[in-house]
């Protein structure tokens, strides 16, 4: 019986979620702890008014549009740093990192400078309040020097994760959130002889806790004497065949998070032009959404690993059955996180100084929320488990398709053409999610998405695709031609 017959008859659970937790929770407790951040903040400038709020929200998604934009680079360069590490390939590791830092640092400099030098032109994009727009002008100035050292973070972040050297960002990102409260406390209020800043002073603040992680991520690095990241000869030796293949893997995941970043724009931008209160209840109902997909991130994270080290080491059968089960448990786990807000909402709504109608309306879509987001998670994972695995082009397809023919439509329609309430808006904006959700279902049964880069992995397929009963001679010419080309 071979190896891939074993784990389909008996899988090795034990194992396999004592490395899903290795990974995963680590990942997950750095991701709470920089959502917590943002909890804080929020609260720490609730006192300043619902319409500091709703500025500081608005001004998070300029910064998820960001993230938005890097997002592809750090997808494809996960695909790469998982296949890599399985196939124990430093030289191919090296040189992906290197690729990946040099575009995520490319777009954090374009984000920075409008939000430096052109804040007015991104407040009036999201909101036609002129009172929040003025405060969010303030925020930006400020916060937009941030946007280098957080993408910088996040570049070596993902490259410690994919190695599983997931301790470093984690304790790192303890040493940014204790900063970061710290200095709201300071500048925000005028503590310790500072002056008082209001939310310039939470700009200054996230601004020095960014520096902060960067700079320990690079210190704990050094004394630990971890290689990758500082071998910078090896980071930029790229040759054309090997820049092709990296935009290549990386150009469909690129476009998926650049055209949903702009759908979401969209959406926000729609949420936007709804009474005050209302926004002030979106603003903070983000910063929950943020809490459930930090701790979903984490095992996303660890998932991506878990997957592409298999197939990047050609264990491909290995690959297929952890992502089977990795679909149900990670839904499962945010689940738990859902209820959880649920029954604490009262505490935290009233905490981020909601109150009245904008306490309902922050209720009405924690609710809609927590039916959606098990659905919506679930594609999240397959998404990404596909992507590590090599496919990234389904996943693209699907998410942009259903937004801009679907989801966008029903937003629009429901806003400007229909007038009707906010949270049946909100609600439009999840439609898409249980049929893509069929559909990814179809595509991980069907194993087709186990594509690798690596030699071992692409000596391995023929054998999987015919184990499976996996048909399609132009695929197996394509491997074939790929792995003469590597001899």
């Amino acid at each position: 019986m071979t190896h891939g017959q074993r784990l389909a008859t008996g899988f090795a659970w034990g194992p396999f979620l004592k490395k899903l937790a290795a990974i995963g929770i680590p990942v997950a407790l750095q991701n709470l702890l920089t959502t917590t951040a943002s909890m804080v903040d929020t609260m720490m400038v609730a006192p300043l008014g619902e319409l500091s709020v709703g500025a500081l929200g608005l001004c998070a998604q300029f910064s998820s549009l960001l993230f938005s934009g890097y997002w592809g680079f750090v997808g494809g360069g996960m695909l790469f740093f998982a296949q890599y590490w399985g196939a124990k390939d430093d030289r191919g590791l090296e040189r992906s990192y290197g690729m990946t830092l040099a575009c995520m640092m490319t777009v954090a400099l374009v984000f920075g400078c409008l939000a430096v030098f052109a804040p007015g032109l991104v407040m009036r994009v999201y909101t036609d309040k002129q009172s929040i727009r003025d405060i969010g002008v303030r925020y930006l100035r400020i916060v937009g020097f941030a946007y280098i050292l957080q993408v910088l973070s996040m570049a070596m972040s993902s490259l410690l994760r994919a190695t599983e050297r997931v301790r470093i960002p984690m304790l790192a990102s303890v040493a940014s959130v204790g900063t970061n409260i710290f200095l709201n406390w300071v500048f925000i209020y005028g503590h310790l002889g500072a002056p008082e800043m209001g939310i310039q002073g939470a700009a200054l603040a996230t601004t020095c806790a960014a520096a902060v992680n960067v700079t320990a991520i690079y210190l704990m690095a050094r004394v630990t004497k971890y290689p990758h990241l500082f071998r910078v000869r090896e980071h930029f030796q790229w040759d054309t065949a090997h820049l092709k293949q990296y935009f290549v893997k990386c150009f469909p995941i690129l476009c998926n998070e650049i055209l949903i970043g702009v759908g979401n724009m969209v959406i926000n931008v729609t949420l936007g032009r709804q009474p005050e209160e209302v926004i002030a209840a979106i603003a903070v109902f983000r910063t929950l959404e943020g809490l459930v997909i930090g701790f979903f991130a984490g095992f996303s994270n660890a998932a991506s690993i878990l997957v592409g080290t298999c197939v990047g080491a050609g264990e491909l059968e290995t690959a297929y059955q952890r992502a089977k089960r990795l679909v149900y448990l990670c839904s499962g786990f945010i689940f738990l996180v859902v209820v959880a807000l649920l029954a604490l909402h009262k505490p935290i709504l009233t905490g981020m100084s909601l109150s009245g109608e904008s306490f309902t309306a922050g209720l009405r879509f924690l609710g809609i929320y927590a039916v959606a987001s098990v659905i919506r998670m679930g594609n999240w994972i397959q998404n990404d488990t596909y992507r590590a695995a090599g496919d990234a082009v389904t996943g693209t397809v699907l998410e942009i398709a259903f937004m801009y023919l679907v989801l966008l439509p029903c937003v629009l329609t429901s806003a400007f053409v229909l007038h009707w309430p906010y949270w049946a808006i909100f609600i439009c904006c999840y439609i898409d999610e249980p049929i893509r959700y069929v559909l990814m279902q179809r595509r991980l049964y069907s194993g087709r998405w186990i594509m690798p880069v690596t030699e071992q992995g692409m000596a391995a397929l023929p054998e999987f695709r015919a184990s499976h009963g996996i048909r399609g001679k132009a695929i197996f010419r394509r491997v074939g031609r790929e792995v003469a080309e590597k001899s």
